[in-house]
């Protein structure tokens, strides 16, 4: 029979969280059932609770940063088994048979993927995250975690980590690439130690002086506070690379300068406003401005070995249920250092 399991739940945009129960269902041949212990607390929960992303299905259990433990699979699993140390990530299935989905890129699914929290799954059911005890998956989505990472700092890795990951080795980051990461919050954080850990030189740029020692302390070999004029002057014509992190409108053309010919700007952060920009700076360089959507099954798994690897992992503040609605006020504000993980043990 389903499982009644405990979760947090908002029932309306904005609204704070509660206690509540939701259902899940019995595992399936393939699939695997997850007790949750930890689950990050990415900014795209805040946008989708507070109804900043278009529709929001309520009452809504957020979280696609899922670390846990197997603790029951389908007569068919072959790839996890009971006692496993495991995490989801922001999807949790796609059709599997498009041309992206052979690629590797589940994620851009050309039939969709279908996202872990806020959206209907193959059932017909909405889908619920990690804000709670449990979650059932279909083996091919659900990622195995390296015994050497704890599993409170894994959890942020299916999405804080793949999202840097993904552009970074698409585009080449590595020994003789200068690259700059914008923003040092959850997802700047983990761009700068992985782009050190890549090889490259890595130069962090954030508004103010504030977070100097800590880009420094994560592996960046420069620091630059963007509120400094003097800073585009200065960076003009540096970078291969630029990842931009952050959710805010920026200043596109400024960034654009500061690429070497043939330089890239990559947005993997989500402004909810249309970004301007200039062409005639792309032009002139043979530069590129492009995104990227976190990555793929094959690419997460292969980050996580790699971060196990290289002694990468992020650095979180561990809250109770009930610290949930004040985390998001912080993150925000830009209070964190650098990711909030939830110990779902306190629901």
């Amino acid at each position: 029979m389903p499982s009644t399991v405990k979760a947090l739940a908002t029932d309306s945009a904005g609204a704070a969280y509660h206690r509540a129960t939701i259902v899940r269902r019995d595992p399936g041949p393939d699939e695997v059932v997850i007790d949750i212990k930890y689950a990050g607390v990415c900014h795209s929960d805040i946008h989708t609770a507070r109804g900043e992303w278009g529709r929001t299905i309520f009452p809504l259990t957020p979280g696609h940063e899922i670390a846990g433990v197997v603790s029951a699979v389908g007569p068919a699993v072959d790839r996890h088994r009971v006692g496993d140390r495991v995490g989801v990530g922001c999807f949790v299935d796609s059709c599997g048979v498009c041309q992206h989905c052979r690629l590797g890129e589940e994620n851009a699914c050309l039939d969709r993927a279908v996202w872990t929290y806020n959206d209907i799954g193959r059932d017909g059911l909405p889908t619920a995250g990690g804000y709670s005890q449990q979650i059932v998956v279909r083996q091919g989505y659900v990622l195995r975690l390296p015994d050497s990472i704890p599993l409170d700092r894994a959890a942020p890795l299916l999405c804080a980590g793949i999202t840097p990951y993904a552009p970074l080795v698409r585009h080449g980051a590595g020994p003789g690439q200068q690259v700059a990461v914008i923003g040092l919050g959850g997802l700047g954080h983990m761009g700068v130690q992985l782009a050190h850990a890549m090889g490259a030189e890595v130069t962090a740029l954030s508004r103010s002086e504030n977070k100097r020692a800590d880009a420094l302390s994560l592996g960046a070999d420069h620091y630059h506070a963007t509120a400094d004029p003097e800073t585009f002057t200065n960076l003009k014509g540096r970078f291969d690379l630029i990842i931009c992190t952050i959710s805010n409108n920026i200043d596109v053309d400024a960034y654009v300068g500061l690429l070497r010919l043939g330089g890239k700007l990559v947005f993997i952060g989500l402004p909810p406003e249309k970004q301007a920009f200039s062409t005639r700076g792309l032009c002139d360089g043979h530069k590129t401005i492009t995104g990227s959507n976190i990555g793929g099954i094959a690419a997460t798994q292969q980050m996580l070995d790699f971060c196990a690897a290289h002694d990468v992992a992020p650095r979180i503040e561990l809250i109770t249920a009930d610290q949930v609605d004040a985390a998001y006020q912080r993150v925000v504000a830009g209070d964190v250092r650098f990711r909030f993980v939830i110990d779902i043990a306190s629901l």
